[in-house]
Protein backbone atom coordinates (compact mmCIF):
# COMPACT_ATOMS: atom_id res chain seq x y z
CA UNK A 1 0.00 0.00 0.00
CA UNK A 2 1.47 3.39 -1.04
CA UNK A 3 1.72 6.30 1.64
CA UNK A 4 2.42 9.85 1.82
CA UNK A 5 6.23 10.52 2.36
CA UNK A 6 5.32 11.90 5.99
CA UNK A 7 3.39 8.81 7.29
CA UNK A 8 6.59 6.82 8.25
CA UNK A 9 9.87 8.44 9.60
CA UNK A 10 13.03 7.86 7.05
CA UNK A 11 15.30 7.66 9.57
CA UNK A 12 15.50 7.14 13.31
CA UNK A 13 16.39 10.86 13.98
CA UNK A 14 13.00 11.56 12.22
CA UNK A 15 11.34 9.18 14.22
CA UNK A 16 12.29 10.83 17.26
CA UNK A 17 12.14 14.15 16.29
CA UNK A 18 8.65 13.37 15.14
CA UNK A 19 7.84 11.22 18.70
CA UNK A 20 8.45 13.99 20.34
CA UNK A 21 7.93 17.19 18.48
CA UNK A 22 3.77 17.56 18.18
CA UNK A 23 3.55 19.98 21.24
CA UNK A 24 2.41 22.74 18.84
CA UNK A 25 -1.02 19.83 17.98
CA UNK A 26 -1.25 19.75 21.68
CA UNK A 27 -1.67 23.26 22.61
CA UNK A 28 -3.51 24.02 20.50
CA UNK A 29 -5.76 21.09 21.31
CA UNK A 30 -5.77 22.57 24.85
CA UNK A 31 -6.94 26.26 23.16
CA UNK A 32 -9.88 24.38 21.32
CA UNK A 33 -10.77 22.64 24.56
CA UNK A 34 -9.90 19.22 23.78
CA UNK A 35 -7.69 19.29 27.10
CA UNK A 36 -8.61 19.82 30.52
CA UNK A 37 -9.21 23.43 31.46
CA UNK A 38 -6.12 25.89 31.26
CA UNK A 39 -3.61 23.21 30.36
CA UNK A 40 -1.43 26.26 29.39
CA UNK A 41 -0.61 27.67 32.64
CA UNK A 42 2.49 26.27 34.26
CA UNK A 43 3.30 26.22 37.93
CA UNK A 44 6.23 28.62 39.09
CA UNK A 45 8.80 26.39 40.71
CA UNK A 46 8.77 28.35 44.10
CA UNK A 47 6.13 29.99 46.07
CA UNK A 48 5.83 33.86 45.29
CA UNK A 49 3.50 36.55 45.33
CA UNK A 50 4.07 38.36 41.79
CA UNK A 51 1.72 36.87 38.87
CA UNK A 52 2.39 39.64 36.70
CA UNK A 53 4.66 42.32 35.90
CA UNK A 54 4.08 45.74 34.21
CA UNK A 55 7.15 47.55 32.78
CA UNK A 56 7.14 50.74 32.60
CA UNK A 57 10.12 51.01 30.04
CA UNK A 58 11.44 54.90 29.50
CA UNK A 59 13.19 54.53 26.29
CA UNK A 60 16.07 56.77 25.68
CA UNK A 61 17.50 56.79 29.42
CA UNK A 62 15.93 58.63 31.96
CA UNK A 63 18.76 60.64 34.16
CA UNK A 64 19.07 58.98 37.57
CA UNK A 65 20.64 61.94 38.69
CA UNK A 66 17.79 64.15 38.54
CA UNK A 67 14.91 62.03 39.42
CA UNK A 68 15.67 59.19 42.35
CA UNK A 69 19.80 59.60 42.61
CA UNK A 70 20.86 62.79 44.79
CA UNK A 71 24.06 63.50 44.58
CA UNK A 72 24.46 66.82 46.44
CA UNK A 73 28.44 66.31 45.72
CA UNK A 74 27.52 66.87 41.95
CA UNK A 75 26.10 70.87 42.55
CA UNK A 76 29.27 71.70 44.19
CA UNK A 77 31.66 70.11 41.21
CA UNK A 78 29.36 71.63 38.71
CA UNK A 79 31.35 73.33 36.38
CA UNK A 80 34.82 71.61 36.76
CA UNK A 81 35.62 68.57 35.10
CA UNK A 82 35.77 64.79 36.63
CA UNK A 83 38.06 64.23 39.26
CA UNK A 84 41.32 62.46 38.62
CA UNK A 85 40.44 59.94 41.21
CA UNK A 86 37.49 58.49 38.88
CA UNK A 87 38.18 56.13 35.83
CA UNK A 88 37.89 57.87 32.89
CA UNK A 89 34.62 56.42 31.25
CA UNK A 90 33.76 54.93 27.92
CA UNK A 91 30.82 57.52 26.56
CA UNK A 92 28.66 56.75 23.61
CA UNK A 93 29.03 60.54 22.14
CA UNK A 94 32.72 61.10 23.94
CA UNK A 95 32.15 64.03 26.24
CA UNK A 96 33.99 62.34 29.10
CA UNK A 97 36.26 65.03 29.38
CA UNK A 98 33.49 67.81 29.99
CA UNK A 99 32.34 70.01 32.29
CA UNK A 100 30.56 68.23 35.56
CA UNK A 101 26.80 69.59 34.61
CA UNK A 102 24.79 70.67 37.86
CA UNK A 103 20.80 69.53 38.42
CA UNK A 104 18.51 71.73 38.72
CA UNK A 105 16.00 69.87 40.59
CA UNK A 106 14.25 70.44 43.93
CA UNK A 107 15.17 67.24 46.31
CA UNK A 108 13.03 66.24 49.47
CA UNK A 109 12.59 63.01 51.29
CA UNK A 110 9.75 61.12 50.84
CA UNK A 111 7.67 58.22 53.20
CA UNK A 112 8.92 56.48 56.92
CA UNK A 113 12.17 55.03 54.11
CA UNK A 114 13.19 58.77 53.73
CA UNK A 115 13.53 58.09 50.03
CA UNK A 116 15.12 60.83 47.88
CA UNK A 117 12.84 61.94 45.21
CA UNK A 118 13.09 64.92 42.91
CA UNK A 119 10.68 67.21 41.84
CA UNK A 120 10.19 66.15 38.58
CA UNK A 121 8.30 62.68 40.65
CA UNK A 122 6.23 64.67 42.92
CA UNK A 123 3.18 62.34 42.32
CA UNK A 124 4.92 58.81 42.25
CA UNK A 125 6.80 60.23 45.70
CA UNK A 126 3.65 59.57 47.13
CA UNK A 127 4.25 56.17 47.26
CA UNK A 128 7.59 56.01 48.74
CA UNK A 129 6.91 53.06 50.56
CA UNK A 130 6.12 51.30 48.02
CA UNK A 131 9.19 51.38 45.97
CA UNK A 132 12.25 49.50 46.32
CA UNK A 133 14.25 51.80 44.29
CA UNK A 134 17.72 50.20 42.59
CA UNK A 135 20.68 52.55 42.83
CA UNK A 136 23.20 50.06 41.11
CA UNK A 137 22.17 48.83 37.85
CA UNK A 138 24.80 48.64 35.34
CA UNK A 139 24.28 47.32 31.70
CA UNK A 140 26.89 46.77 28.82
CA UNK A 141 25.11 49.02 26.05
CA UNK A 142 26.72 51.75 25.54
CA UNK A 143 24.26 53.13 23.11
CA UNK A 144 20.13 53.08 22.32
CA UNK A 145 20.50 49.86 19.39
CA UNK A 146 22.87 47.71 22.29
CA UNK A 147 21.06 49.34 25.64
CA UNK A 148 17.58 48.60 24.71
CA UNK A 149 18.20 45.31 22.96
CA UNK A 150 19.91 44.39 26.44
CA UNK A 151 17.42 45.39 28.88
CA UNK A 152 15.02 43.18 26.67
CA UNK A 153 16.64 40.41 25.95
CA UNK A 154 19.92 40.28 27.90
CA UNK A 155 21.79 40.77 24.97
CA UNK A 156 23.52 43.36 23.06
CA UNK A 157 22.39 41.95 19.47
CA UNK A 158 19.35 40.91 18.51
CA UNK A 159 17.90 37.20 17.95
CA UNK A 160 17.65 36.08 21.68
CA UNK A 161 14.32 36.13 22.87
CA UNK A 162 12.32 38.59 25.20
CA UNK A 163 12.04 39.24 29.23
CA UNK A 164 8.59 39.06 28.60
CA UNK A 165 8.53 35.68 26.23
CA UNK A 166 10.65 33.97 28.79
CA UNK A 167 7.91 34.88 31.44
CA UNK A 168 5.43 33.67 29.16
CA UNK A 169 7.34 30.46 28.67
CA UNK A 170 8.25 29.88 32.16
CA UNK A 171 4.27 30.25 33.86
CA UNK A 172 1.85 30.48 30.35
CA UNK A 173 -0.93 32.68 30.41
CA UNK A 174 -3.45 33.01 33.41
CA UNK A 175 -6.49 33.89 30.34
CA UNK A 176 -6.39 31.46 27.24
CA UNK A 177 -8.27 34.05 25.24
CA UNK A 178 -6.04 36.91 26.20
CA UNK A 179 -1.83 37.24 25.04
CA UNK A 180 0.64 36.31 28.09
CA UNK A 181 3.14 39.27 26.99
CA UNK A 182 1.10 42.50 25.36
CA UNK A 183 2.87 45.62 24.15
CA UNK A 184 1.78 49.14 24.14
CA UNK A 185 3.62 52.27 23.08
CA UNK A 186 2.87 55.96 23.71
CA UNK A 187 2.90 56.64 19.68
CA UNK A 188 3.13 55.29 16.55
CA UNK A 189 7.09 55.89 16.34
CA UNK A 190 9.23 52.99 16.48
CA UNK A 191 10.72 52.01 19.36
CA UNK A 192 15.02 51.47 19.18
CA UNK A 193 14.98 47.74 17.28
CA UNK A 194 11.56 47.52 16.61
CA UNK A 195 9.46 44.15 17.32
CA UNK A 196 12.32 42.45 18.26
CA UNK A 197 12.32 44.05 21.72
CA UNK A 198 9.27 41.91 22.44
CA UNK A 199 10.30 39.12 20.14
CA UNK A 200 10.54 35.60 20.60
CA UNK A 201 13.58 34.87 19.52
CA UNK A 202 14.91 31.13 18.74
CA UNK A 203 12.09 30.25 20.79
CA UNK A 204 8.53 29.20 18.83
CA UNK A 205 6.84 32.14 17.57
CA UNK A 206 3.48 32.14 20.04
CA UNK A 207 5.68 33.59 22.76
CA UNK A 208 6.54 36.66 21.68
CA UNK A 209 4.79 39.88 22.71
CA UNK A 210 1.19 41.49 21.12
CA UNK A 211 1.49 44.96 19.87
CA UNK A 212 -1.31 47.02 21.47
CA UNK A 213 -1.74 50.44 19.83
CA UNK A 214 -2.15 53.68 21.87
CA UNK A 215 -4.91 55.50 20.67
CA UNK A 216 -8.07 54.61 19.21
CA UNK A 217 -8.98 50.55 19.13
CA UNK A 218 -5.78 49.07 20.76
CA UNK A 219 -6.84 45.75 19.15
CA UNK A 220 -7.26 45.99 15.26
CA UNK A 221 -9.75 43.52 12.74
CA UNK A 222 -11.09 41.86 15.47
CA UNK A 223 -14.68 42.30 14.43
CA UNK A 224 -15.43 39.45 11.81
CA UNK A 225 -16.25 40.77 7.99
CA UNK A 226 -19.49 41.45 7.44
CA UNK A 227 -22.10 38.41 6.81
CA UNK A 228 -19.57 35.94 8.79
CA UNK A 229 -21.16 34.88 11.75
CA UNK A 230 -18.89 33.30 14.61
CA UNK A 231 -20.22 29.66 13.50
CA UNK A 232 -18.91 30.21 9.91
CA UNK A 233 -15.65 31.82 11.54
CA UNK A 234 -15.23 28.76 13.66
CA UNK A 235 -15.65 26.16 10.81
CA UNK A 236 -13.30 27.94 8.71
CA UNK A 237 -10.74 27.71 11.28
CA UNK A 238 -11.13 24.70 11.51
CA UNK A 239 -10.35 23.75 7.94
CA UNK A 240 -7.55 25.54 7.96
CA UNK A 241 -6.63 24.28 11.36
CA UNK A 242 -7.01 20.96 9.85
CA UNK A 243 -4.87 21.99 6.02
CA UNK A 244 -1.95 23.49 8.39
CA UNK A 245 -1.55 20.13 10.66
CA UNK A 246 -1.13 18.15 7.62
CA UNK A 247 0.91 20.03 5.84
CA UNK A 248 3.48 20.54 9.07
CA UNK A 249 3.22 17.11 9.85
CA UNK A 250 6.74 16.42 8.41
CA UNK A 251 7.99 19.92 9.32
CA UNK A 252 8.49 19.47 13.04
CA UNK A 253 11.28 21.97 13.15
CA UNK A 254 9.13 25.52 11.91
CA UNK A 255 7.17 26.92 14.86
CA UNK A 256 6.18 29.46 12.60
CA UNK A 257 3.36 27.71 11.33
CA UNK A 258 2.37 26.29 15.12
CA UNK A 259 2.41 29.75 16.30
CA UNK A 260 0.39 31.03 13.26
CA UNK A 261 -2.21 28.27 13.62
CA UNK A 262 -2.62 29.10 17.22
CA UNK A 263 -2.51 33.09 16.45
CA UNK A 264 -5.50 32.17 14.60
CA UNK A 265 -7.09 30.50 17.68
CA UNK A 266 -6.08 33.22 20.12
CA UNK A 267 -7.88 35.80 17.82
CA UNK A 268 -11.22 33.58 17.47
CA UNK A 269 -11.40 33.40 21.47
CA UNK A 270 -10.02 37.14 21.95
CA UNK A 271 -13.05 38.10 19.48
CA UNK A 272 -15.27 37.23 22.68
CA UNK A 273 -12.90 38.32 25.24
CA UNK A 274 -10.94 41.03 24.61
CA UNK A 275 -13.05 44.15 23.57
CA UNK A 276 -14.02 43.70 26.87
CA UNK A 277 -10.65 43.74 28.43
CA UNK A 278 -9.63 46.76 26.48
CA UNK A 279 -12.97 48.57 26.33
CA UNK A 280 -12.42 52.00 29.50
CA UNK A 281 -16.13 52.81 28.78
CA UNK A 282 -17.00 51.09 31.90
CA UNK A 283 -14.50 53.13 33.77
CA UNK A 284 -15.87 55.73 35.96
CA UNK A 285 -15.00 59.60 35.19
CA UNK A 286 -13.00 59.17 38.79
CA UNK A 287 -10.81 56.87 37.67
CA UNK A 288 -9.92 57.85 34.31
CA UNK A 289 -9.47 61.74 35.95
CA UNK A 290 -6.76 59.91 38.59
CA UNK A 291 -5.29 58.53 35.55
CA UNK A 292 -4.65 61.73 34.02
CA UNK A 293 -6.97 61.31 30.99
CA UNK A 294 -8.44 64.57 31.29
CA UNK A 295 -5.73 66.21 30.67
CA UNK A 296 -4.00 66.46 27.38
CA UNK A 297 -0.18 66.25 28.81
CA UNK A 298 -1.00 62.82 30.41
CA UNK A 299 -3.85 61.34 28.54
CA UNK A 300 -1.81 58.86 26.53
CA UNK A 301 0.60 57.25 28.96
CA UNK A 302 -2.67 57.59 31.94
CA UNK A 303 -5.00 55.79 28.93
CA UNK A 304 -2.03 52.78 28.59
CA UNK A 305 -1.57 52.42 32.43
CA UNK A 306 -4.98 52.02 32.92
CA UNK A 307 -5.18 49.52 29.85
CA UNK A 308 -2.24 47.56 31.56
CA UNK A 309 -4.23 47.67 35.16
CA UNK A 310 -6.72 46.06 33.29
CA UNK A 311 -5.33 43.99 31.17
CA UNK A 312 -3.29 42.32 34.47
CA UNK A 313 -6.70 41.95 36.38
CA UNK A 314 -7.68 39.86 33.25
CA UNK A 315 -4.76 37.01 33.08
CA UNK A 316 -1.96 39.07 31.34
CA UNK A 317 1.20 37.85 32.49
CA UNK A 318 3.03 40.56 31.12
CA UNK A 319 2.96 43.79 29.96
CA UNK A 320 5.31 46.43 28.57
CA UNK A 321 4.44 50.28 28.42
CA UNK A 322 7.10 52.39 26.11
CA UNK A 323 7.05 55.78 27.34
CA UNK A 324 8.87 58.30 24.56
CA UNK A 325 8.93 55.74 22.14
CA UNK A 326 12.05 56.76 19.52
CA UNK A 327 14.24 57.39 22.34
CA UNK A 328 12.59 60.44 23.04
CA UNK A 329 14.27 60.28 26.92
CA UNK A 330 17.38 60.50 25.21
CA UNK A 331 18.73 64.00 26.38
CA UNK A 332 22.00 64.76 24.62
CA UNK A 333 21.33 68.96 25.19
CA UNK A 334 18.19 70.36 26.84
CA UNK A 335 17.70 68.09 29.21
CA UNK A 336 15.75 70.38 31.26
CA UNK A 337 13.04 70.88 28.57
CA UNK A 338 13.20 67.03 27.43
CA UNK A 339 13.26 65.70 30.64
CA UNK A 340 10.43 67.71 32.63
CA UNK A 341 8.07 67.36 29.31
CA UNK A 342 8.11 63.22 29.96
CA UNK A 343 8.27 63.52 33.32
CA UNK A 344 4.95 65.31 33.91
CA UNK A 345 3.38 62.94 30.92
CA UNK A 346 4.00 59.88 33.34
CA UNK A 347 4.26 61.13 36.91
CA UNK A 348 0.41 61.00 37.38
CA UNK A 349 -0.16 58.18 35.29
CA UNK A 350 2.13 55.73 37.03
CA UNK A 351 1.26 57.27 40.77
CA UNK A 352 -2.58 56.49 39.34
CA UNK A 353 -1.44 52.98 38.48
CA UNK A 354 0.07 52.61 41.39
CA UNK A 355 -3.14 53.79 44.07
CA UNK A 356 -5.44 51.63 41.66
CA UNK A 357 -3.83 48.15 41.66
CA UNK A 358 -3.48 48.63 45.66
CA UNK A 359 -7.03 49.53 46.17
CA UNK A 360 -8.23 46.18 44.21
CA UNK A 361 -5.29 44.12 46.37
CA UNK A 362 -3.56 43.56 42.89
CA UNK A 363 -0.24 45.59 43.82
CA UNK A 364 1.00 42.63 45.48
CA UNK A 365 0.43 40.30 42.37
CA UNK A 366 1.60 42.49 40.22
CA UNK A 367 5.37 43.65 39.73
CA UNK A 368 5.66 47.40 38.57
CA UNK A 369 9.02 48.53 37.38
CA UNK A 370 10.34 51.17 35.95
CA UNK A 371 13.76 52.25 34.52
CA UNK A 372 15.55 52.72 30.96
CA UNK A 373 18.21 51.51 29.18
CA UNK A 374 20.75 53.04 30.89
CA UNK A 375 21.01 56.35 33.23
CA UNK A 376 23.14 59.59 32.14
CA UNK A 377 26.27 60.98 32.86
CA UNK A 378 27.40 63.28 35.53
CA UNK A 379 29.60 65.39 32.65
CA UNK A 380 27.71 67.93 30.33
CA UNK A 381 27.06 67.11 26.72
CA UNK A 382 26.40 70.66 24.68
CA UNK A 383 26.47 72.48 27.61
CA UNK A 384 22.50 71.70 28.92
CA UNK A 385 22.86 67.89 28.35
CA UNK A 386 24.25 64.49 29.42
CA UNK A 387 25.18 61.28 28.04
CA UNK A 388 24.54 57.94 28.06
CA UNK A 389 25.24 55.80 31.41
CA UNK A 390 25.47 51.87 31.49
CA UNK A 391 27.99 51.99 34.57
CA UNK A 392 25.43 52.98 36.79
CA UNK A 393 22.10 54.10 36.93
CA UNK A 394 18.32 53.36 39.06
CA UNK A 395 15.36 51.61 38.27
CA UNK A 396 12.72 50.91 40.66
CA UNK A 397 10.12 48.28 41.33
CA UNK A 398 7.15 47.91 43.53
CA UNK A 399 4.25 45.10 44.63
CA UNK A 400 5.10 41.89 43.82
CA UNK A 401 6.61 40.90 46.92
CA UNK A 402 9.35 43.21 47.15
CA UNK A 403 10.33 45.16 50.15
CA UNK A 404 9.29 48.96 49.48
CA UNK A 405 10.38 52.30 51.19
CA UNK A 406 14.07 51.51 50.39
CA UNK A 407 16.95 51.91 48.29
CA UNK A 408 19.38 49.33 47.31
CA UNK A 409 22.85 49.12 45.88
CA UNK A 410 24.55 52.79 45.37
CA UNK A 411 26.61 54.89 42.96
CA UNK A 412 29.73 56.84 43.61
CA UNK A 413 29.36 60.35 44.77
CA UNK A 414 28.75 61.54 41.80
CA UNK A 415 27.08 58.49 40.33
CA UNK A 416 29.15 57.31 37.86
CA UNK A 417 29.34 53.83 38.56
CA UNK A 418 27.64 51.68 40.91
CA UNK A 419 29.76 50.52 43.44
CA UNK A 420 27.65 48.74 45.95
CA UNK A 421 25.53 45.92 45.13
CA UNK A 422 25.91 46.27 41.46
CA UNK A 423 22.73 44.45 39.32
CA UNK A 424 24.00 43.93 35.84
CA UNK A 425 21.06 43.56 33.37
CA UNK A 426 21.34 39.70 34.11
CA UNK A 427 21.12 40.18 37.71
CA UNK A 428 18.18 42.46 36.88
CA UNK A 429 16.30 39.84 34.63
CA UNK A 430 17.01 36.72 37.06
CA UNK A 431 15.91 38.98 40.19
CA UNK A 432 11.84 39.50 38.19
CA UNK A 433 12.01 35.89 36.62
CA UNK A 434 12.67 34.86 41.20
CA UNK A 435 10.04 37.06 42.34
CA UNK A 436 7.65 35.58 39.88
CA UNK A 437 8.35 32.32 41.35
CA UNK A 438 10.65 30.90 38.53
CA UNK A 439 14.51 29.73 39.11
CA UNK A 440 16.26 31.42 36.10
CA UNK A 441 18.77 28.25 36.36
CA UNK A 442 16.32 25.70 35.23
CA UNK A 443 14.15 28.00 33.02
CA UNK A 444 16.07 26.49 30.09
CA UNK A 445 15.43 26.50 26.51
CA UNK A 446 17.63 23.81 24.25
CA UNK A 447 18.83 26.06 21.11
CA UNK A 448 21.58 24.65 18.48
CA UNK A 449 22.33 21.98 21.50
CA UNK A 450 23.25 24.51 24.02
CA UNK A 451 20.56 24.94 27.48
CA UNK A 452 20.15 28.66 27.31
CA UNK A 453 18.78 30.95 29.73
CA UNK A 454 17.45 34.66 29.87
CA UNK A 455 20.41 35.61 31.62
CA UNK A 456 23.38 33.61 29.84
CA UNK A 457 24.99 31.96 32.83
CA UNK A 458 25.56 34.98 34.45
CA UNK A 459 22.75 36.35 36.42
CA UNK A 460 22.06 36.25 39.99
CA UNK A 461 18.83 37.16 41.83
CA UNK A 462 18.90 40.09 44.67
CA UNK A 463 17.01 38.75 46.76
CA UNK A 464 17.70 41.53 49.34
CA UNK A 465 14.61 42.81 47.37
CA UNK A 466 12.22 40.55 49.60
CA UNK A 467 13.05 42.08 52.88
CA UNK A 468 13.31 39.42 56.08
Amino acid sequence: MSCHRYDLPASRRDFLQTAGGGFGAVALAAIMGEQAQAASIRLPQRVAKAKSVIFLFMEGGPSHLDTFDYKPLLNKLAGQSLPASFKTPLTAAGEAKSPLLECKRTWKQHGQGGLWISDWFPQVAGHADDLAVIRSCASSGINHAGGVCSMNTGSLFGGRPSLGAWASYGLGTENRNLPAFVVIKDSEASVVNGVRNWGNGFMPAVYQGVEFHSDGTPIKYLDNPKGVDRREQRDKLDLLGALDRDFNANRTSNTELDARIQGFELAYQMQAEAPGAVDLSGETELTKKLYGMNNAATATFGRNCLLARRLVESGVRFVQLYSGAGSKWDSHNGIEAKHSQLCNSVDKPIAALLTDLKSRGLLEETLVIWGGEFGRTPMSEKGDGRDHNPTGFTMWMAGGGVQGGQTYGSTDDLGLYAVEDRLHVHDIHSTILHLLGIDHTRLIYPHMGRPERIDQNEGHPFTKLLGA
